[in-house]
């Protein structure tokens, strides 16, 4: 038994956990399976696997190129508070479960298995579950687990490792699977059947702030996308993305930058005392659309292979089933200017409800994690635009940043993790998991019961509101389309 939790225990931290080669092995696997020559796999494995590391330098400048703004309001303006973001979040798991529950981090390892094997087991029985989205993020699994364990702990103290690892298993491996089964028909719309879907911390927030896009924006004639937007005379420059986000970031970073000051970049270590603050500030806000630029080209790299590779999982074990992957691999399809407007929108949202626990003298102070006011209201922008256009796009990703903040201030306060500094803070959690542990806490176990029976009735609900397109749309995309076309005709 030690023998298999040794090798358990590495594939997970070397492996699943690291989703550039978690997607890599899925797209060797995926090509063998569909008889490729061995070289051809692995071609393909290589090829899977920089595009997501291209994807992870990506994402990873973005958060680094905030990083002084983050230290800096909270350094500049005294504020001891709670940081939202996955990372801190997890840490913030890790630091207290001994202390407060008297629990090892661990069993979330163990938990990541139970959960995981049950999101398998799920989609190979779509037949009944209605489930067609396999949950392959792998550190996003992570911060996950380590978040769900502290919350149901906080309602189960008192249950012994087996059974609460269970009941863990089950509550987070049916999220995985119905969260991003939600996004399926949105993801294979947004991308033309690019062949995946999303599968992150806001899977409920795309299927419900697409929804209302289309139920508010999406029948007006006047609701232009992004992309069908062309401005006239100098504005034009802002039709080329590049320039747009460079533009954009420079006001916005800029400003705040400004406020910081040299002295306290210099003296946090941010710049040298020798560097122009002028050129600082441009350089700074400038690498913002350099490293939105190679988050896209790891997309690109990627997306392709994980796509046809699939087939083969699909057609082999898993029929009907498609990948769930990073939320940033939706960048590279609609309007690229969707992703700017989604952050700029979502940080004002935050930095509003920020504000407005300050004047109300909350218990708990937030502090804006990248994470969340990029990733979150940038994918949010993104479907929000597709389904409504520009008003959804500004829209949804604001309400999006009150929503975390204000969530997640509620949460954390409330289940203790706020006063080991941090909560994971996206949407998802700030809004369908405390309602998750609301149910717990207050009903015991009939709220695991209202909790699992909701999450199953989800897939059967969408299933029963178009049976003859729900597996066509994964399974023969084009077909799909003609059949909506023919629908709408109608």
């Amino acid at each position: 038994m030690d023998i298999l939790l040794s090798i358990w225990s590495w594939f997970a931290t070397n492996i699943l956990t690291q989703p550039a080669y978690f997607i890599g092995l899925i797209v060797f696997i995926g090509y063998l399976l569909l008889k490729k020559p061995f070289y051809e796999a692995f071609a393909g494995f290589i090829k899977a696997t920089v595009g997501y590391l291209i994807l992870s330098v990506g994402s990873g400048g973005l958060v680094s190129n905030f990083r002084p703004i983050l230290v800096g309001l909270k350094d500049r303006f005294n504020l001891n508070a709670m940081v939202i973001d996955p990372y801190f979040g997890q840490n913030a798991v890790t630091a207290g479960i001994e202390e407060t529950f008297g629990r090892t981090f661990s069993q979330v390892m163990l938990l990541l298995l139970i959960a995981f094997i049950f999101n398998l087991i799920l989609v190979k029985l779509n037949k009944y579950t209605k489930m067609r989205a396999v949950f392959t993020t792998g550190h996003v699994q992570m911060q996950q687990a380590s978040t769900a364990f502290w919350l149901i702990l906080f309602c189960f103290p008192q249950l012994g490792d087996t059974q609460i690892l269970l009941i863990m298993g089950l509550i987070l491996g049916l999220y995985w699977a119905v969260g991003s089964n939600l996004t399926v028909e949105l993801t294979q719309e947004l991308t033309d059947g690019g062949g995946f879907c999303v599968a992150h911390q806001q899977m409920f927030g795309i299927a419900f702030s697409s929804w209302l896009s289309e139920k508010m924006f999406g029948h007006k004639e006047n609701s232009k996308r992004l992309e069908d937007i062309k401005l006239p005379g100098f504005m034009s420059i802002f039709n080329e993305n590049m320039v747009s986000t460079a533009i954009l970031m420079t006001i916005f970073f800029g400003t705040i930058l400004v406020i910081l000051g040299k002295d306290y970049l210099v003296a946090a270590g941010f710049m040298a005392e020798s560097k122009d603050f002028t050129m600082y500030i441009i350089n700074t806000c400038l690498n913002f659309a350099v490293y939105l630029a190679i988050l896209q080209l790891g997309v690109r790299t990627f997306v392709t292979e994980l796509t046809e590779s699939f087939q083969g999982i699909s057609n082999s074990f898993l029929p009907g089933a498609v990948p769930g992957i990073d939320c940033a691999a939706t960048y590279g399809f609609g309007s690229p200017n969707a992703v700017t407007i989604g952050f700029l929108f979502g940080a004002l949202g935050q930095f509003l409800a920020i504000g407005a626990l300050l004047l109300l003298k909350s218990p708990t102070i937030v502090i804006a994690g990248f994470v969340p006011v990029f990733f979150d209201n940038a994918t949010i922008a993104v479907f929000a635009n597709n389904k409504g256009g520009v008003k959804a796009a500004m829209l949804f990703p604001f309400l999006s940043g009150l929503i975390q903040v204000f969530g997640s201030a509620i949460i954390a306060t409330w289940v203790g993790l706020a006063a080991y500094g941090g909560y994971l803070g996206m949407w998802d959690w700030a809004v369908v998991w405390p309602i998750f542990t609301v149910l717990m806490k207050y009903l015991s176990y009939a709220g695991i019961v209202v909790i699992v029976v909701g999450l199953f009735a989800i897939p059967q609900l969408q299933y029963r509101k178009h049976k003859d397109t729900y597996f066509l749309c994964t399974e023969d995309y084009e077909a799909y389309k003609a059949k909506m076309a023919e629908k709408a005709s109608k």
